[in-house]
Order: C-alpha cells, then structure tokens, then sequence
C-alpha cells in the first residue's frame, strides 16, 4: 500500500482538490488502482447542516453523504463515485473514539489525541484502501499548515512515514504571491509554510507552487536552498483558463515518473490522450454567446460574490456548454435584489435557472423569477427548491391560489402545494437535522412521449436528492388540469420528481427534485444541461 499526503501551504483554496484530483488521473492513467480521501477540520459530523457562503456547495454523493465539494472534484476526474469512506471529518474522528471509550473497548486506558485520535485517523486511510483494494490512496489534508484544527493528521502522516517510509511521500501545495508593487513572485510565506512542517517532524518530497506564471529558475532555486528540495521537485502549477488542465501541466513537468519513483513502483506513461482532447475541445472558438441569469440566494459574502455555493451547478453548466459548443455568459443574480426591484433586473437572458435552496430568505424573488420565465416563454430549469418553487408561482399564477406557498416558508397556507414529506416530521419534531433529508440516488420511473423521456431516452432513470419538503400530490388533479405535467414519479414512494410544461406552451420549462449537477462529468455531461442549454442556443 502506497500513501501520497497532499497537504496546503500560505492560505485556503489554492487547489488542494484539483492537485489531488489531477494526481490521481495521472496515476490511474498509468495504470495504477488509486483512492483518494479528504480530512477535513471541522467538528461537524458532515457538511449537510453548513452554510454554503461558509464552505462552498456541499457535494452530495450517490450513498447520500454530504461531503465537501473537492469530493466532486475527485469524481469528476476520475469518473469514479465516492462515498463515505472517501469523506472524514475532525468530528467523526472524534466522535469515534469517544464512543470507543464510552463502550471500554479501550480497556481501562486513559484515551489520548496521541495515538488513539491519529490510530483512528490511520485505521480509516487503511480500511479504505482495502475497502477499494488500492494500489496507491492520495489522502488531501484539509486547510493549511500551521493550524491548529488540522496538527492530528500531519501526526498521522508522520507517524506512518516513520514506520514506512518507501511507501509515504508528502506533497505540499503552496501559495506564491506575485505582488503587483513588486513585480516578482515571493518564497518567503511557502518557505514559512515548509518551516511549519518541518517542526512537526515533516520534510515534502515535493513542492506544487500555485501560482500566476510558471515558477522560474531563480524562484526553483530559492526554494531548493531554503526548503530542502531539489529543484525538480519544485512543480509550476500556475493559473489556467482550465482547472480540467492541470493534470496535463503536471505532467510536462514529469511528475508521475517523478511520484512513482519515490514510491518505488514501476515507471509507466500515462495514457492522456483522450484527456488532451477534451481539453482541445473545451478550447475550440465557440460560435454562439448563450446568455444564462441564475437567480439564487447563496451568492453574497460580505461586500463580495461567491461563486463556491453553487460549485456544482456551474461545473454541469460548464461540462454541457462544452458538449453543446456554445460559450456561456452568466448573470448571477440574488433573489432578495429580485424582491426588492423586480424582474427588470433579470432582464432577457436565453436561460433561467432557479437552484438549489432553503428557507423564506429570497423565496418570493425565485417565485417571481419562475413565474417570469413561465410568462416570457425564457427557458426555465428548477433544481429542487427551483421545482418546488415554480410550483408555488404556477398556484398563484395560473390556479389562482394567491396563499398559495410552500408550508416551509408558510405553515398557515391554504394551499400548501409544497409540504413536509411525512416521513420527515418525526426529525423535524426532534430537531434531528443533520444527515436525516431525503439523500442519495432514488430511482423513478418517467412516463414516455415527455420531455423528461426525450432527455433521458428511457424510463428508468435515478437521480441524488437532498430534500425534506415535496410537491404536495392532493393538488395534482388542479395542476394537472391546467397543463401542467408530472413526468416523473419516484418507484418507491411514488413522489413527483420532474414537472413540466409541453412544448406547445412553452419552449422549455423543466424542473427536478433531484440533482443532476451532481453526477454531471466533464467528459459525460449530464442530458439535462446539454438539452436545457440547447433549448437557450435554440431560442438566440
């Protein structure tokens, strides 16, 4: 068994992921059964009850763990599904080993961080790796070094190194700052970061250096003198039009070689051929502008937009705009703006999107956003909240239900055409909220001659949801009655999963329950996106 502790240097969210991710590619385009695992700092037991302008979209796996997003970054890669196993929290960790305590499987010990809580760190990198019967498992250390939230994985990483050292290797991705006053990239903070995991007994194989422009030789140098690394070990990642790129830019640098002979494992070449032309394609002059505002309610962050709430949704976007060949401009929207000044602030665009969301904060601005697509003849897709809410504009609008609402945001409607699942009030009376949603890959059957048949090209389909709250299936007769159809209802429990309007009525009007942004791939985008985008080329 062969480890690759891939660890973050400076600040957060240089591309730990897309590092790990991308060595993992190459790995497995060499021929090599690879794993990966993410440790993350935090206490929570997962990443289902964290806001997503605090740490990004949750990515939600198809066995229904709420993982963090560099979890989707792995499956994107290596078209592979994670899980559970791939995912681990400060939290559990804790939580385990407490548990053990509390049922004295400890035998009467007094239960230490050192080596109960990094036992427990190691026992899960080893049970996945025979779980996946890997060859090498690439285990991404969340934040960065010198915290103290994360020191008990670096023990662990040390500890393993110390009892097998030709078959550990410690990568460290770092941040080199190019200030503009100065004009040349900086070492100092990466050369800190080094000196931090030095004094926890550390010393990196290697050093991947994030940066604008490829690292030079004075720079490589520097880093070789202070860092204890020879200059080839210094690896340029620099910035890309394309993170779906760096896999390649490693390897021009011979990083696989370089990896496997640390591990003293065979030499091959990986096979990247397919890859180098899906990136040529990503490239391609595109010949049509396609014109997109999302309305959603995670963009604000302070004074700034985030981008990270929604990370699935423009991966999918991105992956279908590819396939489709048009080029996508995108117009985020807050739906409290909606609320306050109306629909004139959407514009025209070719393409609506509602997405994911909870709560009555900007609710009434993605009802109104809905119902303007629905009136405007725009291309619509609601993603669950985007469903659930085109349904409530459709009461109000067409059935004349002005109460109408869901009954998360109104508990006192008339018409709760969106309601609590009933399986869920038994959590909700408890407070059990963590983990407890509709979550995973449910299957349903779509009915034939919909649009949902022509995307889907079949009845049988499955899809990952994270919901509590359903279409409420007492109105059905009334909606359905005024045109609008369930295409798609759920095998085991019967549930609406896709709602519709005919093309007779409107261009393109699709919403799902489910999340299909989360198994879209870059070289398999998932049929909604490609049918929704080519519903918004067709309509410019």
């Amino acid at each position: 068994m062969k480890y690759i502790f891939i660890s973050g240097g400076v600040i957060s969210g240089i591309g730990k992921g897309i590092t790990s991710a991308s060595i993992s590619l190459l790995l497995k385009s060499s021929g090599y059964k690879v794993t990966l695992i993410k440790f993350e700092n935090y206490l929570n037991i997962d990443a289902g009850t964290i806001n997503p302008i605090e740490h990004g979209d949750p990515f939600l796996c198809e066995d229904g763990t709420e993982a963090d997003m560099d979890i989707g970054t792995y499956e994107k890669f290596l078209d592979e599904e994670m899980g559970k196993d791939n995912f681990v929290t400060m939290g559990q960790i804790y939580q385990t080993v407490i548990e053990r305590e509390r049922r004295f499987e400890y035998k009467g010990e007094d239960v230490e961080a050192i080596p109960h809580v990094t036992n427990e760190i190691i026992k899960r990198i080893n049970d996945l790796c025979r779980k996946k019967k890997a060859d090498i498992v690439v285990i991404e250390l969340g934040g960065t070094a010198g915290e103290y939230q994360n020191v008990f994985y670096y023990e662990a990483s040390r500890q393993l190194a110390l009892k097998q050292p030709q078959d550990v290797i410690h990568i460290h991705v770092s941040y080199v700052p190019t200030p503009k006053h100065l004009g040349e990239p900086k070492t100092k903070p990466t050369q800190l970061s080094v000196k931090t995991l030095n004094s926890m007994g550390i010393q990196p194989d290697f050093i991947v250096a994030r940066s604008e422009q490829y690292i030079d030789k004075r720079r490589r140098d520097r880093f070789a003198l202070f860092c204890n690394i020879q200059p080839e070990n210094i690896i340029s990642n620099p910035d890309v039009r394309n993170p779906y790129e760096v896999p390649l830019i490693l390897e021009k640098q011979e990083l696989t070689e370089k990896i496997l002979k640390k591990l003293y494992l065979k030499v091959r070449k990986p096979h990247l051929l397919e890859w180098q032309g899906f990136i040529n394609s990503v490239y391609q002059k595109k010949n049509k502008i396609v014109q997109l505002a999302i309305v959603g309610k995670y963009f604000g962050t302070g004074d700034y937009q985030l981008k990270d709430s929604y990370a699935a949704l423009f991966d999918a976007l991105d992956h279908a705009s590819w396939k489709v060949g048009v080029e996508l401009k995108i117009n985020w929207i807050n739906a409290e703006k909606v609320e306050k000044n109306g629909v004139t602030i959407i514009g025209k665009p070719d393409g609506l999107i509602v997405p994911i969301g909870w709560g009555g904060r900007g609710a009434e601005g993605m009802i109104t956003a809905a119902g303007y697509a629905r009136d405007k003849k725009i291309p619509y897709l609601g993603l669950c909240y985007g469903l659930q809410l085109a349904v409530v504009s459709f009461a109000r609008d067409v059935l004349g239900w002005k109460d109408a609402n869901t009954s998360e945001n109104d508990r006192k409607t008339s018409h709760d055409v969106v309601h609590l699942m009933p399986l869920q009030k038994k959590y909700m009376n408890h407070r059990a909220y963590g983990g407890t949603m509709r979550l995973g890959s449910w299957k349903a059957q779509v009915k034939k001659n919909t649009i949902a048949y022509q995307i889907y090209g079949t009845s049988d389909i499955s899809e990952r949801h994270r919901h509590r709250y359903e279409f409420n299936d007492k109105f059905t007769k009334e909606f359905e009655n005024k045109g609008l159809i369930i295409s798609a209802r759920s095998n085991l429990e019967n549930l609406c999963e896709i709602i519709e309007l005919p093309k007779s009525v409107h261009p393109f009007y699709f919403c799902t329950q489910g999340h299909p942004e989360y198994k879209s791939k870059p070289l398999n985008p998932h049929p909604v996106f490609v049918a929704f985008l080519e519903a918004c080329k067709e309509k410019k």
